[in-house]
């Protein structure tokens, strides 16, 4: 299926110019879901007459850009099911806060995108625009998918593991998880405390980078610096390379020559200890919170609970507060380690992924790649552009020091422009 992503960039361009109107943007947007969301299935609502005559008179910076937020989200128009049949119809009072500030800048919210279950591992029936029979990735799937069909032109998702940068790879677009609590959580339905990050998907990374800034109200959408001369670049050699497919490996091997000729200085990097056990703590500490996140729905509604999530709940029953309070204790060295790493290089370029989007609906992926990064709170920048030989996207990751968002989109930009030149 060719797919033809909506350039934030472009839309915000036009509708100050006069080109178009939000009216008749939002018109044709409609039209576009209406005639091919039935194969792809990446809404679970969307938003009713009122709130669309809404949108199309808005003003502001976002006006007329169609915005889809990922069903963990609340929304005062539409239900807010979390994927799950326990919430089925559940009609919240208000917005997330992000929700209501990407709504206050005059983005239309289109409507609620597929997530699984809790924004854990079950499944949704979402479609990878760039192959039916393939994943588009979770737990952000139709937030992802949507982007990339040119349904819409930003939307909202949510990283506890990798469901953020991960789908970004796998659909080709792009994916930016800021660095840990700089967009609010509220409203939005808890899975693990300690690493539930609010990001963000485009079509590009300038277009995320616009997006991020124009709801957050931070100058995040510097102009790219015009090559890498003067940066250094980690390549970072993780303890789980081993799991990495060869189309990945190429890719990597593809950035990091892109950059270097645009006058990077590549140096190597060895995984510390440090961080792999923070890697391997991800699992225990996640679950165990999950647990008692989720204990009335676990302990309540099991029955409606999907396979997948409820192996996560299980083994978080398991994990003592012991063995938890060790995990955090191992997640702050780990952090602290993370921070040491950029004495060495501006930035890392790591995997995005294992590879391409894996065939068949039954799993959303691997989360390897991107958890240590979630549990370090490191912004993340997924770079669109490469595909793998059978002609699927596959991303790799800007990942920069804590609170360095605005270095993390601009780099990320530069290499996109340069991967896309050829």
């Amino acid at each position: 299926m060719p797919v033809s992503p909506l350039r934030l960039t472009d839309i915000v361009r036009d509708i100050e110019s006069g080109r178009t109107t939000p009216e008749a943007l939002l018109a044709a947007t409609n039209e576009r879901i209406d005639a091919g969301d039935g194969d792809l299935g990446v809404f679970t609502h969307r938003a009713p007459e009122a709130s669309r005559a809404e949108a199309a008179a808005a003003t502001g910076p976002l006006a007329g850009v169609p915005f889809g937020a990922k069903d963990i989200f609340d929304s005062f128009d539409m239900p807010t099911e979390h994927g799950s049949p326990i919430y089925r119809g559940n009609r919240p009072l208000a917005d997330a806060p992000v929700v209501a500030l990407a709504r206050a800048r005059g983005a239309a919210i289109i409507g609620k995108t597929a997530t699984t279950e809790f924004a854990s591992l079950d499944p949704t029936p979402t479609r990878n625009p760039h192959d039916r029979d393939h994943t588009p990735g979770g737990s952000s799937s139709g937030s992802a998918a949507g982007v990339a069909a040119g349904f819409l032109a930003g939307a909202c998702g949510t990283q506890t593991g990798g469901s953020v940068i991960r789908p970004a790879s796998f659909c080709g677009v792009a994916g930016y998880k800021p660095s840990f609590r700089l967009f609010p959580t509220v409203g939005v339905k808890t899975y693990s405390w300690s690493l539930d990050t609010v990001g963000f998907f485009a079509a590009t990374v300038p277009d995320v980078s616009l997006l991020a800034a124009l709801i957050s109200g931070r100058p995040m959408a510097d102009v790219p610096p015009a090559d890498a001369a003067g940066l250094t670049i980690g390549l970072y050699r993780s303890a789980v390379d081993d799991l990495l497919e060869p189309d990945m490996v190429a890719a990597w091997e593809t950035a990091a020559r892109t950059i270097e000729a645009a006058g990077a200085k590549l140096i190597e990097i060895a995984e510390p200890a440090s961080l792999s056990a923070a890697r391997d703590i991800h699992a225990p500490l996640q679950n165990f919170e999950a647990a008692q996140a989720l204990f009335h729905e676990r302990t309540r509604h099991r029955d409606l609970m999907g396979e997948k999530i409820l192996e996560q709940l299980d083994h978080g029953v398991t994990v003592t507060p012991q063995a938890y309070d060790d995990a955090r204790r191992t997640a702050r060295i780990g952090r602290k380690a993370a921070t040491t790493l950029f004495e060495q290089a501006d930035a890392l370029l790591v995997p995005s992924s294992i590879g391409p989007a894996p065939r068949g609906l039954g799993s959303t992926g691997d989360a390897m790649f991107n958890k240590l990064w979630t549990l370090t709170g490191n912004p993340c920048v997924n770079v669109p552009s490469l595909r793998a030989a059978n002609g699927l996207p596959v991303g790799l990751t800007i990942v920069t020091r804590f609170g360095r968002d605005v270095r993390a989109l601009a780099i990320a930009a530069m290499l996109e422009a340069r991967l896309a030149a050829g």
